[in-house]
């Protein structure tokens, strides 16, 4: 009595079974033809992602493991045919990237590094002075101070009134005057009673001018002792006495030179003299 229902409830299940089996083949089959129907026939252009989204379960649902639509892998898309319409990105592609253009310098093309600056060059010394080219004043004296701001000044070496070089600061040319000739540096000689002898002055001149073969030998002398010492200075060889130049002393308080002299001493004052001196004098 219990084996009656046991078929019977077997045979209902049967029947279920086989209406599910009927079923899935239904929806099999329709699964089939909606893929059919998207493979052949184009996608509008900007079909929205979504209405793939819903078939797709919808063919999953028919078909297990579909051949016709499969899923793009990382897209969450469904392959077809035509993916550009399923996909708007795919319509409008990224701007490729243009990169910085590269430049090649070939050795021969290149250019030369600047050269280096060159430095400043350094200021030129001051000329010195040119003698003056006419007859000029020259003022000498004990007392260098006395003298005019500008003029050319003479003054003494050595001697009791030997002058230092604070006496002529400032004095753009100084004639320096050895009294007893001890000093073949200095410009001048002295020759005269109280200082140096004739005698005195050749030994002086031939001591400044034989190392100094481009130099001047200034002697100073009255015109009462020129003879005496012209014929010391004749003994010395003749292109030293070439170097020689006359300094003689003729106060007569007029500007004049002494015919044969290179400057004469023409004024006596109480605080300098003045002499007139020709161009070359060295003065």
């Amino acid at each position: 009595m219990r084996t009656t229902p046991l078929t019977s409830a077997l045979a209902g299940r049967g029947k279920a079974a086989a209406a599910v089996a009927a079923a899935a083949a239904v929806l099999a089959g329709a699964g089939t033809a909606s893929a059919a129907a998207l493979t052949s026939a184009p996608a509008p252009h900007h079909a929205p992602a979504l209405a793939v989204g819903h078939t797709a379960p919808a063919m999953a649902a028919g078909r297990t493991g579909a051949t016709a639509l499969a899923a793009r892998p990382g897209t969450g898309l469904l392959a077809t045919p035509d993916t550009a319409t399923l996909n708007p990105a795919a319509q409008h592609p990224t701007p490729a990237q243009h990169a910085a253009p590269i430049r090649v310098t070939h050795g021969s093309n290149a250019a030369p590094a600047p050269a280096p600056a060159r430095p400043a060059p350094a200021p030129a010394a001051a000329p010195a002075p040119a003698p003056p080219a006419t007859p000029y004043q020259v003022y000498d004296s004990v007392t260098p101070t006395q003298i005019p701001a500008g003029a050319r000044i003479a003054t003494y070496a050595d001697g009791g009134y030997a002058a230092g070089p604070a006496a002529v600061a400032g004095r753009s040319h100084v004639t320096w005057i050895d009294t007893n000739a001890s000093d073949p540096r200095a410009a001048a000689l002295d020759v005269e009673p109280g200082d140096a002898t004739p005698s005195q002055a050749a030994t002086w001149t031939w001591q400044k001018l034989h190392n100094a073969a481009g130099d001047l030998a200034i002697i100073y002398t009255m015109r009462s002792d020129w003879p005496a010492t012209q014929a010391a200075i004749a003994t010395l060889p003749a292109a030293m006495q070439h170097q020689v130049r006359w300094w003689i002393a003729d106060p007569t308080g007029v500007p004049h030179i002494v015919p044969g002299a290179s400057a004469t001493q023409w004024y006596w004052g109480q605080n300098y003299d003045i002499s007139t001196a020709a161009p070359g004098s060295g003065l």
